[in-house]
């Protein structure tokens, strides 16, 4: 049986706390099927992440799932993001989806963007 490219995921995952809280999110929006992870050009470091709750899945997407939690990524953005973990980080400092990327070289004090 061969491999598909879009199930091997390149090695993107999601943590439990990332899971949980995702899925609490979708289950308060019944229209929403899943949180769209994306790379995008700009931000104080070159590239920025944005997060959207999605109603529909495209054809280049990768889906990544854990307990009823949906994570899509399309396949520009997850050129980038290769080895990432998606993370839940409720601490002093607030609450937040976080990207750990083994690929930035550099990021910002937000967070939400990073340079290759």
């Amino acid at each position: 049986m061969g491999v598909d490219a879009k199930s091997d995921m390149k090695g993107v995952e999601m943590t439990e706390a990332a899971a949980r809280r995702i899925a609490t999110i979708l289950a308060a929006e019944p229209d929403k099927i899943a949180l769209r992870v994306a790379v995008e050009g700009g931000g104080c470091s070159g590239f920025s992440y944005t997060f959207d709750l999605v109603d529909t899945r495209g054809d280049d997407d990768t889906a990544i799932e854990r307990d009823g939690a949906t994570v899509l990524i399309d396949d520009l953005s997850l050129v980038y993001m290769g080895g990432s973990v998606i993370d839940f980080v409720d601490d002093l400092i607030g609450q937040s989806f976080q990207i750990r990327n083994p690929n930035a070289v550099a990021s910002c004090g937000c967070g939400t963007s990073f340079s290759i």
